[in-house]
Order: C-alpha cells, then structure tokens, then sequence
C-alpha cells in the first residue's frame, strides 16, 4: 500500500514520500522490517525518538514523531501529537473491521460490561467478540493479550484479523491509559459507555480530574458524531459525562436508578440464592429480569451491557431474554469452591477501594454469617489507595486478612504495612496461598470468602526490571486445592 494513499485517507499531510510502499507498523524498532512505518513516542520511562537510527537501519521507510525529533533516511511524518497521527495512518492499513464496535470506560466494570456484551450479541445470532483484560474472547476461544487496552499495532491487527475471521459485532475495553495514548482508534464506535469513576491509576495521572478527562475522550472523540453515550446513572461523575455526550451531540441512553424514561431505569433489585431479580423499565414498558449472577454491581453491568445492544440495534425483548441466560466473567465474583464446612469462596478482581466495597456489598446480602475477606495491594502503583482499603475491609467485613498481591518492585512488607494501617482488626498472612488457607480454614457454614484483588490473573508479579519474575499463581486453582 502507498504512503501517499494512506495519508489521504487519514486526512494527513506529508513531505515527500507519497510513492513509497508500506508493508507495516510498529512502535518497536525490533519489529521493524524493510517497508514499516515506525512510530517514536515519548514515554513516561522510555523515549522512542531514541531509537528512530535503529529503526531505519531495520528498514523503516517512514517515522512518526514530533516534528523536533531527528530523522535521516525515512519520511519524517512530523506532528505535535505523533500517537494521533500514526493511529489514523495504521487505521487505513489495517482495515476493514467489523461493522459494529462498541466501547467501555470506567474505573469498574470494564471487563464484565465487554464480555456480557459479547454474550448477549452471541445469544441473539451475531458472531461477535470481546477484547480487553481478559484478552480476545469469541464464541470458540480466548486469546490473552497482557493488557486491558494493547498497543494500537495490536489493537488494530486484532481487529482487522476478527473480521477476516467473519466476526461482525466487537466491544472494547478503554482505559484511562489506551484513551490517553490513542491505543484504539481507528474502528467506527457506534456506541460507548461509561460505568463510574473511583481513585485508581493516580500514579499516571495527576488527580481524578485528569484521570476523568482522559476516560471522556471516548465521549469527545472517539465515537461517532451520530453515536450514543451509554451511561451508567447512579456515580457520582455520571452527571459530568453526560454532559459531555450531549456537548458533542451523542444520543444519551442512561441506565440505572437515576435514569429518565429514554433509558433503562431500575425500578427494583431483589436477591435470591442464585442471583438477583431485576426490575426495569425501557421503552415504557415494565420487566422483571431474572439476572444469574449476584451483585448490586452485576447488575449494573449486566444492564449496561444490555443498553450497548441496544443502542446498535438490539431488540428489548431479545435483548433482556439473554440477559436472564448470562454467564459469570471470569474472575469477577466467581465462586471459585465450596469449603468443606459449607462456605463458598468467591473471586474478584477488586483492587481499588470503590471495588471492595462494592464486593463486599455484593455478597453481604448473601452471608448469614461471617464475610472473610483476603486482600492485599499492588505495589509500584498508586499508595495512596491502601489505607482506605485496609479501612474499607476492616470496617464492612467481618475478619480482613491482609496478604501480598503483586508486590513488583516494592518490599512487601512496607506494602502489607500501609494496609493494615487502615484497621486494628486486620490479620497479616504474608504468603497468598497460606492466607486463602487460612480463610478457608477459618469458614464456617454460614460463611463466605472472599479472595480480591487478582481476580483471573495467572501470575504473582515479584521484583521490577531485570529481576522481575511472574510465578504461577491462579487464585481459583489455589482456593480449590485448599478447600479440597
């Protein structure tokens, strides 16, 4: 494909160049080849522009960056925002993608929203996919990828490649960090969504105002002019991002508690033993909803992900039929065993204080005795979040029992300190595997566990740089080898 044609499509100007061939992109210069369009960022550790030499000795025929950045033997495509201008460029050499592509923000609920999207478009006939933390997830497989949102290279490769697949209908994960970074741009978005905003990510951005505006990208410019901002109503910063869907002139579908009567309002939320029984109204008329799964947050996500349906065309009926049929995502309160008191243990991916609490308010409905909570904090990310989770923990369950999570490049016993600085209460068991056994020891008939912060991961992140490792460790197996 031409450079020239390819920056015509993107609406781009470039100096010369126009009848070079292009064969690829990429932001590692070890992935250049002769034909690659390489794109030099300045990172928060790493600068790209550093390695513009190597990438043309590689072969790159074209460099993306800043128009101060150095550039010899290659088309420099100079602009002041490179990640932009290299994501509209890679766009037109990767498509065509799937017709219908939606997208999830927020601090929670990304991943559930995606994946019972995916579900519900399943259910009513459409080859459709997710991607994000859990990877690319379709009707016949799952595909980790490492990242809530990859690079664009991948972001856009995936794409491309699920539609060649004959995959019609995909929703995304965006993150605060993708958005930010144009990791997902390219693919029309006909509808996106936004779950709620709580501290998380502050070691990347300067405050919440920040880390707001970064997620509202995704209303501001990502998705289409003529699209529709599906919002999750009762948050705290709900009322924010819609006013920045109606400032660009987005249909606002609101969900929840709070929404009017163009939405999906919930009118009612009862739990039984298996899960919950909805209540809602859409399109004035009146249903009760037989959601499988438990959660007040569940709920929340399962009734988002029926509003992205239906903003692309989902019929209600069908739409909150598979609603009543949708399965547990993985690792976010799944029951992962049943202790031989009686007890079920739960996982969940909370790792901020918002999503403990929302955890430990999902499951208390269901506890007629003790909730047993095993936590920890990752480290190398925002400390700020661990007192209030300590805090969180001691106060709303019945025993906290405090263990390493990711510990990275810090000590983990200055992490484990900083926690249980949020309640007297808590009990330190160091060792993850030995403190799920001690829950789980500890649970009686009546009881719940609850084991946070992990959720689907497969690996236990110890040390940083070159003494990083990842040692297996998947807190499913480990809580049923030791209920068993």
């Amino acid at each position: 494909m031409r450079l020239g044609a390819l920056a015509e499509t993107a609406g781009i100007a470039i100096a010369g160049g126009s009848e070079t061939q292009v064969i690829g992109f990429a932001i590692d210069n070890r992935k250049v080849a002769p034909g690659t369009v390489f794109g030099a960022f300045q990172g928060a550790a790493v600068n790209g522009e550093d390695f513009i030499p190597a990438a043309i000795t590689a072969g790159a025929v074209a460099v993306v960056a800043r128009p101060e950045a150095r550039v010899e033997g290659a088309v420099h495509i100079a602009d002041a925002n490179p990640r932009r201008t290299f994501a509209r460029l890679a766009a037109g050499f990767f498509a065509p993608f799937p017709e219908t592509v939606v997208a999830v923000t927020g601090t929670n609920g990304k991943t559930s929203c995606v994946e019972m999207t995916r579900q519900i478009w399943r259910m009513a006939g459409e080859r459709s996919a997710s991607i994000g933390t859990l990877g690319i997830t379709t009707a016949d497989e799952s595909v980790s990828t490492g990242l809530t949102t990859p690079d664009v290279v991948t972001f856009l490769a995936n794409m491309s490649g699920l539609a060649r697949e004959g995959i019609t209908h995909v929703a995304f994960e965006a993150s605060s960090h993708g958005l930010s970074q144009y990791r997902s741009e390219g693919p029309r978005v006909a509808a996106a969504a936004f779950t709620n905003l709580s501290r998380d990510h502050l070691d990347y951005h300067k405050d919440m105002e920040d880390y707001f505006a970064a997620k509202m990208r995704l209303f501001d410019e990502v998705v289409e002019g003529d699209g529709t901002a599906v919002i999750w109503m009762d948050d705290e910063w709900s009322g924010l991002a819609a006013g920045h869907a109606q400032r660009r002139g987005l249909r606002l579908l609101g969900v929840g508690e709070r929404a009017d009567q163009s939405g999906i309002r919930l009118l009612s939320r009862t739990p039984t033993q298996l899960g919950q029984l909805l209540e809602v109204e859409f399109a004035d008329d009146r249903r009760k909803v037989n959601l499988p799964l438990i959660g007040a947050y569940q709920a929340a996500n399962a009734l988002v992900s029926a509003g992205l349906v239906l903003a692309t065309g989902g019929k209600a009926a069908q739409v909150f039929d598979a609603v009543t049929r949708l399965q547990p995502v993985r690792g976010r309160l799944e029951r992962a065993a049943i202790a031989r008191s009686g007890a079920p243990v739960y996982i969940d991916y909370a790792h901020t204080p918002d999503a403990l609490e929302a955890a430990i308010a999902a499951l208390r409905p269901h506890c007629s005795g003790r909730l047993i909570v095993v936590f920890g904090a990752g480290g190398d990310r925002d400390a700020g979040k661990r007192v209030p989770m300590g805090q969180i923990v001691a106060e709303q369950a019945d025993l906290g029992i405090v263990t390493d999570d990711n510990p990275r490049g810090e000590d983990p016993a200055a992490i484990r300190a900083a926690v249980l600085a949020g309640g007297k209460s808590l009990r330190e068991v160091g060792d993850r595997r030995s403190a799920i056994a001690a829950a789980i020891a500890e649970a009686g008939r009546d009881d719940i566990v609850l084991v946070a912060g992990k959720g689907h991961e497969q690996g236990q992140i110890v040390g940083a740089g070159d003494a990083c490792r990842v040692l297996p460790f998947d807190d499913v197996a480990v809580a049923r080898e030791c209920a068993a």
